[in-house]
């Protein structure tokens, strides 16, 4: 069952719930539930409780045969009717099964699953029980001995399973695939993709596999290929719980409504033969379980929470006489099943019972079920029993063996104390002697220790058990102060506040005070944010992506560049990544690399963010090599790529690629050479044991020349010994990218504490080197921060605190040496003064990289952490954007940008502060690339061109392309409206208070664009009116407000002009690039979603040329009756409509301002406007009512068309 719509207090079990239980009765409990029934301390039930009185069964009348208690005070999760045998399985939230043999419900065994999760659901074999838990599957036997027990990934959050055949399982939860695994192998076999937000109830048929969602939705699939063939929109809100019986599915859920879901009375009801909803049935309950009961008729059996149960066909009538009621101990029913032989119900409360329903005295659970085994009575014990309340018993009537020595039970408290055994350190000698073949491990044994086992040590530091992916990652509840490691206040992760307007009144400056475009991080997968930023404040490369167009509807390289754009574009104002995202989401690789998350991981932080930003490094410049080296670019997509890269090459390869001379040596004297390259390295630490305390010195330079030249013993093929044998591996640098990029890998303790301990003796080093030249405190303000960049504005005294935690150099030095080996070496201002300029040297292989960029992961477990990015911003962005010619590093948060003193990029506090990427760039690297930026949208975008709709038709036709003769000229006006669909509900929260406060907004996706013409003989005909067309799943079509309805985005069935996104996207650009003025309705959130930057010169909103200050907006209905006479958006509206009445309002603006020159006459029209609208509260009359105000006497010489 899908219990999100539930009560949200059950949503997680406290196991406080019965810690503090004593053995008296709980004024929750039905008192004769509990006779005869001894409670331990802890408040768990000891046997079962049966009914004592005989109770009357009614033949072929379902009632009341027993109660008992599982287990007191704790949730019943699940229940399960025993296929094979005569018994009944109960599963708690507390991670407890307990199982009842017969209908009088003796216990027959008890024990825990898991420690700490419910379990979801139970399926019997046999041999076994399976049970799920969240990321647990676990086999156990009838007893309680673990058969086996296969772990999940920790990320998965699994609710349902099926049995497709004995030895096939389907596991299925809340992520984006479905699980198979083989039962014999306890293995998984295959993954299948599902939508999000996933499966939460599976059932099959000899037809179809049946998944239920959360969204409402339930989808039929293939029984061979999972592929969906058919699906139903069931419910709004949520779905609860559904069956399959012959060729009828009934479903019960919830439906949204305005305060939120509520329980739907109606249950849908569809047939499978035509695959088509019938006439849905209305119940007098609130329905959460439905189960067909099918024994004379295919009746169904409807249960309430609050434990009504109905019973009715199908496809007739429900009669209220048909309800019956379970009286649970509990405020609420959380289970339900039915047997086998559909003889007995189960029903399981939120206190701990069972309540079992018959519809005979004797009922059986399955048709045919083999006999139980039980435990053999004990033979040995023939004592006589004792009567417990007689005071004068004597005890040594229990014999008990003579002894001197103290009993155990006698051991006193003081000398135990709990103490949980953590996992000890792997041997540093296994570590030592480790061969990895790809990426696992070989050593031999070094017998230091018994074969499997471990010593038993009570006492050990922590920190050698502290593994640094569990770091608590914001020191608040450590034992230390909790300001010392506290995330400073500009690296926390920043969130946008929405009000009812949304972003209007949201204070982007506070955050950004430079001229420089921040990042919105609301979109999915937005934690790319800093790379993107780092991409672009490399001049060669947002050159030449800028340069770069082509054919390919989802081109990473492509949306960067546009997105980069904007970029340019901007003055402080954030954008977003709207589109480049999306294309993003569409590359297989990315999907199958893990970079694309889900909302709830990104939401709560459970990714790594660290390794994931590093894969997405990797990947992106993957990527963009591979888009870069399309040799075929057509006339209309033409970029100015030519000047920056020749036939079949990519520039990417030249600024990032290295070119390596791998050698494999084998044991037999044989060697093998290849050429390779890479676009990126990755740090290899030394090899150090934890015994190691000395803390010896390694230069970044050192560790660096390890991982590029990289010496390692592996297993390889080798041709002449015809088999794999022990190699040597060495990598030898034939060419130094342009670009040096590096992957920090600090995943684990062991490369924290590296760094650590790096830091530290720099530390030390740098104070010894200085000595009393050091101050304590920084002798500048950091207000002065535009002379830190540059030469004049370096100290020659450092401060302390500009020392501490540095290990990272800001420039390096490498030679290539003649032997095809590499010299690399910190390279320091005092460096350059003694050697002369690094220009002079490049002329002998020697290249001095200057530090661009660091990419860091804040940790901060209030938060879930974030990633921020150090850029060293060049001459070249301050020049465009401030006009002045200078250095300066920044802090770049999202939307959040600030300058910071340059020894801040290389301070790594690794208790809050972890590097996970660095960019080098060789000195004087724009001097190498032709920088100049040629616009390649070309005027043939606009065009005629095919849709991709199969069905349009001439006829269906609702624009004219320009002609050559029209193309637009700087200064042109075009009418815009846009209308959009929804991708993503808004998320929200209701405070005490009753006011609304949004937490996410709705996301949306542009359906359809219209341009008008705004001058010439054709004025006002539309010559762009495309439907864009999407992949994406829509949830909301907003016909009422877009004219869009479903299907219209399909290809396959739409008569509209269909396009693509990025084809729109391109005609758009040319007409901002050419210098338009685009006149609209709201144009300022049609550019937002669209993903476009305008300059606000080119935009005419007749939102603002119609509004008064502090004032309500206007609506574009309103405004077209009041000056123009038009009824518009009568039942939907239409873009084309929309766009021409706007130009219609713009001229009658003109008019009635006399081209702007008469502010105060204009004020009083506006005066009268809103006079206007508050008397007719803003709605337009019908037709018979109020005729248009244009008839008014006060009007008539100024509102004339």
């Amino acid at each position: 069952m899908n219990f999100e719509g539930l009560d949200p207090g059950l949503a997680e079990y406290a196991p406080a719930m019965h810690s503090a239980l004593d053995p008296v009765l709980d004024a929750h409990l039905n008192p004769s539930l509990l006779q005869n029934v001894e409670l331990d301390p802890e408040g768990v039930a000891l046997e079962a409780l049966p009914v004592q009185e005989s109770v009357h069964i009614m033949e072929g009348v379902y009632s009341e045969l027993h109660s008992v208690v599982a287990e007191v005070g704790v949730p019943v999760s699940v229940s399960h009717f025993d296929l094979h045998e005569e018994m009944l399985w109960v599963g708690s939230h507390g991670g407890h099964a307990t199982s009842f043999f017969g209908p009088a419900l003796e216990r027959y065994s008890s024990f825990q699953v898991n420690g700490s999760d419910d379990i979801r659901q139970i399926q019997s074999l046999e041999n076994g029980i399976l049970f799920l838990t969240k990321n647990n599957l676990k086999y156990m036997a009838r007893g309680g001995l673990i058969i086996f027990d296969y772990l999940l990934d920790e990320n998965e959050d699994m609710h349902s399973l099926l049995l497709t055949d004995s030895s096939t399982l389907l596991v299925g939860g809340l992520q984006n695939h479905i699980i198979e695994i083989d039962l014999n192998t306890v293995q998984e076999t295959q993954k299948y993709a599902v939508e999000t937000p996933g499966v939460t109830i599976m059932r099959q048929t000899n037809r179809f596999f049946f998944c239920g969602h959360t969204s409402g939705k339930v989808s039929l699939r293939d029984l061979r290929t999972f592929k969906v063939e058919h699906e139903f929109d069931a419910f709004s809100g949520s779905l609860s719980d559904f069956d399959v019986h012959g060729n009828l599915l009934a479903a019960c859920g919830f439906s949204s409504r305005l305060t939120g879901l509520a329980c739907d009375r109606f249950l849908k009801v569809y047939d499978l033969r035509m695959m088509r909803a019938i006439t849905p049935l209305q119940v007098h309950v609130d329905p959460a379980f439905l189960r067909f009961i099918p024994t004379y008729t295919s009746r169904l059996a409807i249960i309430s929470q609050s434990g009504q149960c109905q019973f009715c066909e199908p496809t007739g009538l429900a009669n209220p006489a048909d309800i019956f009621h379970v009286n649970p101990v509990g405020p609420l029913l959380m289970t339900f099943d039915v047997s086998a032989s559909k003889q007995a119900l189960a029903f399981g409360d939120s206190e701990g019972c069972v309540h079992l329903w018959t519809d005979s005295p004797e009922p059986s659970f399955n048709p045919y079920s083999r006999e139980t085994e039980f435990a053999l009575p004990c033979l040995v014990d023939s004592l006589p029993p004792l009567d417990w309340s007689q005071d004068l018993l004597p005890l040594s009537l229990i014999p008990v063996p003579l002894t001197t020595d103290t009993l155990l039970s006698d051991w006193p408290a003081a000398n135990s104390a709990p103490a949980p055994r953590r996992a000890p350190p792997v041997d540093a000698e296994i570590l030592r002697t480790m061969k990895k073949v790809g990426f696992i491990g070989y050593a031999p044994n070094p017998r230091t220790r018994l074969r499997n086992q471990i010593p038993y040590r009570l006492k050990e530091s922590d920190s050698e058990f502290d593994s640094f992916s569990q770091v608590t990652e914001s020191p608040v509840g450590r034992e230390e102060e909790p300001h010392l490691h506290m995330v400073s206040k500009k690296y926390r992760k920043v969130t946008i506040k929405y009000s009812k307007l949304g972003l209007e009144d949201f204070d982007f400056k506070h955050y950004n005070k430079t001229l420089f475009a921040g990042l919105e991080p609301h979109i999915p997968n937005a934690y790319c944010n800093c790379m993107i930023q780092v991409l672009y404040f490399l001049e060669p490369v947002r050159c030449l992506i800028q340069n770069h167009l082509c054919q390919k509807e989802f081109c990473l390289a492509c949306e960067l560049g546009f997105l980069f754009h904007m970029l340019d574009l901007s003055r402080g104002d954030p954008c977003q990544g709207n589109n480049f995202l999306r294309a993003f989401r569409t590359i297989p690789e990315a999907s199958a690399l893990g970079l694309i998350l889900a909302d709830s991981d990104e939401a709560s932080g459970k990714g790594n963010l660290a390794r994931l930003i590093q894969r997405w490094n990797r990947f992106i410049l993957t990527q963009l090599h591979q888009d870069m080296q399309e040799l075929e670019i057509p006339q209309a997509y033409r970029g100015a790529g030519g000047s920056f890269c020749s036939s079949g090459d990519s520039v990417i390869g030249q600024l990032f690629s290295c070119e390596m001379e791998n050698c494999s040596l084998c044991r037999c004297g044989s060697e093998t050479v290849r050429a390779s390259s890479t676009l990126l390295f990755t740090l290899s630490y030394p090899d150090g044991s934890k015994s190691d305390k000395t803390g010896k010195n390694y230069d970044f330079a050192q560790v660096l020349k390890r991982s590029i030249c990289l010496d390692q013993n592996t297993q390889a093929w080798c041709d002449t010994c015809e088999k794999y044998q022990p190699t040597i591996q060495t990598r030898n640098i034939r060419h130094l990218p342009d670009i040096l990029v590096i992957n920090c890998e600090v995943n684990s303790s062991k490369e924290a504490d590296f760094w650590r301990m790096q830091a530290e003796v720099a530390f030390k080093m740098a104070v010894k080197k200085h000595g009393g030249e050091i101050s304590k405190n920084k002798e500048f303000a950091l207000a002065d921060w535009k002379e830190l960049g540059s030469p004049e504005g370096v100290l020659v005294c450092p401060s302390i605190e500009e020392l501490k935690n540095v290990w990272l150099p800001f420039s390096i030095r490498m030679k290539m040496t003649k032997n095809k080996g590499l010299d690399v070496c910190n390279w320091t201002d005092g460096d350059e003064m003694q050697w002369g300029p690094a220009r002079a040297e490049e002329e002998h292989g020697v290249y001095v990289y200057d530090l661009m960029a660091t990419v860091v992961h804040i940790l901060d477990s209030r938060t879930g952490g974030s990633l921020v990015a150090h850029i060293k911003v060049g001459e070249t962005y301050h020049q465009r954007k401030e006009g002045v010619t200078h250095q300066q590093w920044y802090l770049f948060n999202d939307f959040l940008i600030e300058p910071i003193d340059k020894h801040e990029a290389v301070q790594f506090d690794m208790n809050w502060k972890v590097p996970a990427i660095l960019y080098y760039v060789k000195r004087n690297l724009n001097s190498r690339y032709n920088l100049n930026i040629k616009n390649p949208i070309e005027a043939s975008v606009l065009l005629a061109e095919a849709s991709l709709a199969r069905k349009q038709r001439k006829t269906h036709t609702t624009f004219i392309p320009l002609m050559l003769n029209e193309m637009p000229q700087i200064g042109d006006l075009v009418g815009l409206d846009a209308e959009f669909v929804t991708l993503n509900e808004e998320e929200a929260e209701l405070r005490s208070d009753g006011t609304k406060s949004t937490i996410k907004p709705s996301q949306m996706s542009v359906a359809r664009i219209t341009c008008v013409r705004g001058q010439g003989p054709n004025e006002g005909i539309p010559f762009i009116d495309d439907y864009i067309s999407t992949q994406e799943q829509v949830v909301d079509y907003l016909t009422q407000y877009s004219g869009i309805k479903p299907g219209d985005l399909d290809a396959k069935i739409s008569s509209k002009h269909l396009t693509t996104l990025k084809s729109t996207y391109l005609k758009l650009r040319f007409l901002i690039d050419i210098g338009v003025k685009f006149v609209g309705h709201g144009l300022q959130k049609d550019f937002r979603v669209i993903n476009l930057m305008v300059p606000k010169d080119q935009v005419l909103d007749t939102v603002y040329l119609f509004h008064m200050p502090r004032k309500r907006m206007i609506s574009l209905r309103f405004l077209a009756w009041y000056f123009l006479d038009l009824k518009i958006q009568g039942e939907t509206h239409d873009s084309i409509e929309d766009a021409r009445t706007a130009l219609q309002l713009y001229r009658k603006y003109l008019e009635l301002s006399k081209n702007g020159t008469e502010p105060e006459s204009f004020h009083k029209v506006l005066k009268g406007l809103y006079e206007k609208g508050r008397k007719m509260d803003w709605k337009v009359p019908e037709p018979e009512g109020q005729t248009s105000p244009k008839n008014a006497a006060v009007f008539s010489s100024v509102l004339a068309l």
